[in-house]
Order: structure tokens, then C-alpha cells, then sequence
């Protein structure tokens, strides 16, 4: 039987992520982080961080160095989602809303991954990885 037990992340500096996903979802960075892993738990689901030397990001939508994955988070409000984690360091990217306020943003994060503030039409409550 398989079990999906983490979602890695490779970057830089795994605390300070860690610390930008922790004020994104809203849930704390585990105590036993540190300088070379850090991790936030979601259920017996681990988004952990881990250290790489010479990280180079991805530089999506470019096909030499391409994006490799991508978090989308579903919000009931995608604008004041946007002020928040771009105050929090994000990038706006590109947007894909309809003038009815469905769609989704893409952004990357302060390294370089992408990831969307998505809201679909019918999901009634805000869900986070």
C-alpha cells in the first residue's frame, strides 16, 4: 500500500519559506524544523522544505528550467487573499479570473515556485492543502 507522507520542496533557505507557507495556510512551522529542513503538517500530510546549494528556481513558464510542480490553494476571495501574500513576499504572475470573480492567479512564491489562488465555482468553504 502506498501512502503519500510528504511534499518536498527544494529551496535556499528552508526556514524562511517554511515561515512565508506557515502565513499563507495560516498553520505553524514544526518545532523540530531547522537551518536544513523545515516542515508544515496538514493531517498525516508533510509540506516540508529542505536546503539545496546552488538552488536554482524555476523560471515557468520557460520549458529549459520549467516550473516541476505547482500548490493551489482555493480561497472565498481571491483580492484580499492577493494583498495578503504579496504583502507576505509573493509575486503576482498572471491572472485567469473572469469578470464573474471565478478563476485563478498564479504567483510565485519568494524563491521562485508557482503556485494559485484559485476560486471554482461551487466549492462552498475555503480549503487549504
Amino acid at each position: 500500500m502506498l501512502k503519500l507522507t510528504d511534499f518536498i520542496i527544494d529551496c535556499p533557505d528552508p526556514m524562511k519559506l517554511a515561515a512565508f507557507y506557515a502565513e499563507v495556510t495560516g498553520r505553524p512551522v514544526k518545532e523540530d524544523s531547522d537551518d536544513d529542513w523545515a516542515g508544515i503538517t496538514f493531517g498525516e500530510i508533510e509540506l516540508a522544505f529542505q536546503r539545496v546549494e546552488n538552488f536554482r528556481p524555476p523560471n515557468w513558464p520557460d520549458d529549459e528550467h520549467p516550473k516541476q510542480y505547482h500548490l493551489d490553494f482555493e480561497v472565498d476571495e481571491i483580492e484580499p487573499e492577493q494583498r495578503r501574500v504579496v504583502e507576505l513576499g509573493a509575486t503576482l504572475r498572471k491572472d485567469f479570473v473572469g469578470p464573474e470573480g471565478y478563476g485563478w492567479r498564479i504567483y510565485t512564491d519568494p524563491v521562485g515556485h508557482p503556485f494559485c489562488l484559485c476560486r471554482n465555482r461551487g466549492v462552498a468553504s475555503l480549503i487549504v492543502v
